[in-house]
């Protein structure tokens, strides 16, 4: 039988770095990890449309100018920067909730859009975006016209010999 020799540091050691891990894992579920007080990311919402998708994001106390906003066919793009006020330092804060500092967030979109017709409103901290569809996702209606051959109407298909000429023209939506 080998003796082995108790090393108390490394079992403190071991036990500071399970008490890392248990803090660390709590922070995290609460949202006060150091890695979302230096960066945040804004709520969103996607609806859809027949003609787009409609995107907000929530980016209260942010300037327009400060935004960055860019979109490809699969996917929006949305950064910028919320600026701290350094005369507010002065007053003697003792507790701020609110998020400073950097933020993106990438948006991955459900269907393709037309990034070339992308329209933006950014109003009382709500940044909308129009996203229009791409042609082969947009919802069609196409009106059936339906042409009796010698007097009878038959569908393709049936027991009938006779066919249905069918024509189709786009209906102007």
């Amino acid at each position: 039988m080998a003796l082995i020799r108790w090393q108390p540091f490394q079992e403190i050691e071991m036990l500071r770095r399970q008490f890392d891990d248990l803090f660390s894992e709590f922070n995290e579920l609460t949202g006060f990890s150091r890695e979302s007080r230096r960066t945040w990311i804004p709520a969103i919402e996607l609806r859809e449309t027949d003609e787009s998708l409609i995107l907000r994001a929530e980016l209260p106390g942010v300037e327009g100018k400060d935004l960055n906003i860019q979109a490809s066919r699969e996917s929006v793009l949305i950064s910028g920067e919320h600026h701290y006020d350094s005369k507010a330092e002065d007053q003697g804060y003792f507790r701020s909730e609110f998020h400073y500092g950097r933020f993106e967030r990438q948006i991955p979109l459900p269907m393709p859009i037309q990034p070339d017709k992308v329209q933006a409103e950014f109003k009382n901290g709500i940044l909308t975006l129009m996203l229009a569809k791409a042609e082969e996702v947009r919802r069609r209606v196409v009106k059936i016209n339906v042409t009796e051959g010698n007097g009878h109407q038959a569908i393709a298909g049936t027991e009938s010999a006779k066919t249905v000429d069918v024509t189709s023209e786009p209906v102007a939506s």
